[in-house]
């Protein structure tokens, strides 16, 4: 598998704190959101493939892949639907800039099938089943019913990718004969930078077989 997946000539990539904040507020600030979602989404695509290519020296049963197919499909139906949200206000994917935190993370765990697990569903997706419901609410606010229902489709698909990076990386704990909570603790805090910041999703995390053990000891204490 390639160092990095190939890529169009935009959108230039910035350092994560050099990108500015996103809002849905005002149709500038719409199309930055959309923008960085389409962006995340187009990372998610390249990031599964690469965990079905770059492992493929792993003794794995055949729904691993199976699993990992479906999700690299919903990535790519997620891009496309964004993409025609950003046709819709006179953009595309490309014209601004985008961070590439993603893929330094893929990068960092490269060597290591059971960190890229903690890491990209475990700990960044799974992120996305916390700030998704509450965006989702925004847009129907403002009355952007369109922006609502990719949002609605994509947080019903998260929580399956969620599942699917649970699933398999207890599978590889209970391969190995060590507990998943106090492995996932290990490398999240080899791999990934700073606390898991709350507020957290209880309810969507626990469906998804995250269950709070994993992740409440690596937020910070409040209060």
């Amino acid at each position: 598998m390639p160092d990095r997946p190939g890529r169009p000539e935009k959108p230039v990539l910035l350092a994560p704190r050099d990108m500015p904040k996103r809002s849905l507020k005002g149709k500038a600030g719409r199309l930055a959101l959309i923008h960085s979602l389409a962006h995340i989404e187009l990372n998610a695509v390249d990031l599964t493939w690469d965990l079905i290519g770059r492992f493929a020296h792993v003794r794995l049963p055949r729904s691993y892949y199976d699993d990992w197919v479906r999700v690299g499909l919903e990535e790519a139906k997620h891009f496309a639907m964004l993409q025609e949200r950003l046709a819709k206000l006179d953009a595309t994917y490309g014209d601004l800039p985008a961070h590439d935190g993603l893929w330094q993370a893929a990068q960092d765990t490269g060597h290591d099938l059971a960190a890229r697990l903690a890491i990209i569903p475990l700990v960044l997706e799974a992120r996305g089943l916390d700030i998704t419901p509450p965006m989702i609410e925004k847009a129907r606010e403002i009355d952007d019913e369109d922006t609502a229902k990719c949002l609605d489709i994509i947080y019903r698909d998260e929580k399956n990718h969620v599942a699917f990076g649970a699933k398999w990386f207890r599978f590889l704990c209970d391969r190995q004969g060590i507990r998943p909570e106090s492995a996932f603790h290990t490398y999240v805090r080899r791999h990934f930078r700073g606390p898991l910041k709350p507020p957290f999703n209880d309810r969507a995390r626990s469906e998804a077989g995250l269950t709070p053990g994993f992740y409440k000891p690596l937020a910070p204490l409040i209060g």
